[in-house]
C-alpha cells in the first residue's frame, strides 16, 4: 500500500547529482564563453549607455517637445499631446524624472529589440508550418515561466547590469510580437493571394506589397502588447542593476515606503498609457482606408510601387460581387 500512498521518485543522491551536474555543466559553459557573449553584447551596452545619457543630460524642456512630437506623428491627437506633455511634467515636479529617462531608455531599446527580432521570426513561422511547430512550445516556455527562474542563468553569464536586464526583458515581452505577427499574416484572405498572384507578383512582392498591410493591426497589437510586458518588466530588471522606476518601486517595498511605491508605480503606469494610445492611433490611421475613413497617403505604407494591397482588395471585392451576381 505504500506505493500509492507516496509518488515514487528520484532518490535523494541521485537528485542531488543530477542537480549537481546541471548547475557544474552551466558553469563550465558559462566560464568558456562568457567572455565572448558578453563581448558580442558590447556594442547594445554602448549604445544603453550612450541613449541613457542622452536622455538624462538633455535639457527636459527639449525632451518635452520630442515627446510631443512623437505623440502628434502617432496619434494626430492634440489632446494626446497634451495629455502626455501633463504626464511627464508631472512625473517631473515630483522628483522622478532621471529614473523616468533611464526607463524610457531600456525600454525603447527593448522594443527595438523585439520588433527587430519578433517581426521577422513571426514572418518565418507564417511561411512554414514545420516552423511555427517548433518556435510555438519555445514562445509558451518564454511566456509562462517565472521571470526569477531565467534571471538565474542571464546573470550568471553576464553578471549584474543593464545587458542582462534588458534581455530578462526581451525574453518576457517578445512573444507577444512573434505571434500576432504570424497570426496576421496568416489571416490575410486567400482570395486576396490569389489576386496577388493573379497580378504576378513574386513571394517578395506579395509578402511586403499585400501580407504585410494587411497584417498591420495585428502587428501593431504585438507592439502593444510587447511595450506593456516591457514595462511590466521594469521593477524585476531593477533586482540585477537596470536602473529606472523600478528601483525606487524595489526600495518601497523592502522598506515599506507606501507614497514612494505609489508614486514611482503610476508613473509606471502613466508611461504604459501613453505609449499604448500612441500605438494604437498610430496603427488606425495606417489602416484607415480598412474602416472607409478616407483614402491613405501611399507612402505611409510599406509597399512596392507595381504592387500593393489597394490594388488587390478592390479586385478581389469586385470578383465576390460578380459572383454573388451569377449566383
Amino acid at each position: 500500500m505504500e506505493f500509492f500512498s507516496e509518488f515514487p521518485e528520484l532518490g535523494r543522491g541521485d537528485l542531488r547529482d543530477f542537480k549537481k551536474a546541471v548547475d557544474f555543466g552551466f558553469r563550465s559553459f558559462s566560464r568558456a564563453y562568457g567572455e565572448g557573449i558578453e563581448n558580442f553584447f558590447d556594442p547594445l551596452l554602448q549604445f544603453m549607455i550612450w541613449f541613457e545619457r542622452l536622455l538624462i543630460n538633455s535639457p527636459w524642456p527639449i525632451i518635452l517637445i520630442v515627446i510631443a512630437g512623437l505623440a502628434w506623428l502617432g496619434s494626430r491627437s492634440w489632446q494626446l499631446v497634451l495629455g502626455s506633455v501633463i504626464c511627464f511634467i508631472i512625473i517631473g515636479y515630483f522628483g522622478m524624472w532621471e529614473n523616468t529617462m533611464a526607463t524610457l531608455a531600456i525600454i525603447s531599446v527593448a522594443t527595438l529589440v523585439c520588433i527587430g527580432v519578433g517581426i521577422p521570426l513571426g514572418i518565418w513561422m507564417a511561411k512554414s508550418n514545420r516552423v511555427q511547430s517548433i518556435i510555438t512550445p519555445i514562445l509558451d516556455v518564454m511566456q509562462t515561466i517565472p521571470s526569477f527562474v531565467y534571471l538565474i542563468p542571464v546573470v550568471m553569464l553576464l553578471g549584474i547590469g543593464k545587458v542582462p536586464g534588458l534581455i530578462a526583458v526581451c525574453i518576457y515581452a517578445a512573444p507577444p510580437i512573434v505571434r500576432l505577427t504570424n497570426l496576421g499574416i496568416r489571416l490575410v484572405d486567400e482570395e486576396v493571394l490569389e489576386a496577388a498572384d493573379a497580378f504576378g507578383a513574386n513571394y517578395k512582392q506579395r509578402l511586403w506589397g499585400v501580407q504585410i498591410p494587411l497584417a498591420l493591426p495585428n502587428i501593431f497589437a504585438g507592439v502593444n502588447q510587447t511595450i506593456m510586458m516591457a514595462l511590466a518588466m521594469v521593477v524585476i530588471a531593477s533586482m540585477i542593476g537596470v536602473r529606472g522606476l523600478g528601483v525606487p518601486v524595489l526600495q518601497a517595498v523592502s522598506n515599506q515606503y507606501l507614497a514612494l511605491g505609489l508614486m514611482n508605480g503610476l508613473a509606471i503606469v502613466a508611461i504604459a498609457i501613453i505609449f499604448d494610445r500612441v500605438s494604437q492611433k498610430y496603427g488606425q490611421r495606417l489602416q484607415a482606408y480598412r474602416k472607409g475613413n478616407g483614402k491613405v497617403r501611399q507612402e505611409l505604407l510599406p509597399v512596392p510601387k507595381r504592387l500593393s494591397c489597394l490594388d488587390v482588395v478592390p479586385a478581389v471585392q469586385s470578383a465576390k460581387l460578380f459572383r454573388s451576381l451569377d449566383r
